[in-house]
């Protein structure tokens, strides 16, 4: 099975059994969830991680943007809530040769604009790679 074709069947997986896999749900982004990240007066991040901003493979499909390296994937899906613009974007961590969905956030209304739904994407993905390597350097040391 080739890369994409892996992707979209993970994907597909993902939307089919999100209430099982996501049990705490889907994440809101609204202002409390903005302030609590600090985006709200960060109009730049100071330091960005190039190795989390970068190196991205990006495939553009009809209904998805999905986008892949070797330690995550990432699916953009626009669609319509209640006659709502929404973006839902899910992120997956690559463990050996599978991944697994680690969150799952949506935006919609005032906030549902390309560059809040990245600087969400970043802010997450710094978290997820921190929480990740102090589970390895955890896991290696006791």
């Amino acid at each position: 099975m080739d890369k994409i074709a892996e992707l979209d069947s993970t994907y597909e997986h993902f939307i089919a059994n999100l209430p099982e896999l996501i049990p705490d749900g889907i994440t809101i982004v609204d202002l409390q969830l903005l302030q609590t990240m600090g985006l709200l007066h960060e109009h730049e991040q100071a330091n960005p991680s190039p190795s989390l901003t970068r190196f991205f493979h990006v495939v553009e499909s009809k209904d998805k943007i999905t986008l892949f390296n070797d330690q995550f994937a990432i699916w953009i899906v626009p669609e319509k809530f209640d006659n709502e613009p929404t973006t839902l974007v899910l992120i997956a961590i690559k463990s050996q040769s599978n991944y697994r969905l680690d969150m799952a956030f949506s935006m919609s209304g005032i906030y549902n604009t390309s560059r809040l739904v990245l600087r969400v994407l970043e802010k997450e993905l710094t978290e997820i790679q921190e929480n990740e390597d102090l589970i390895a350097y955890l896991t290696e040391t006791y």
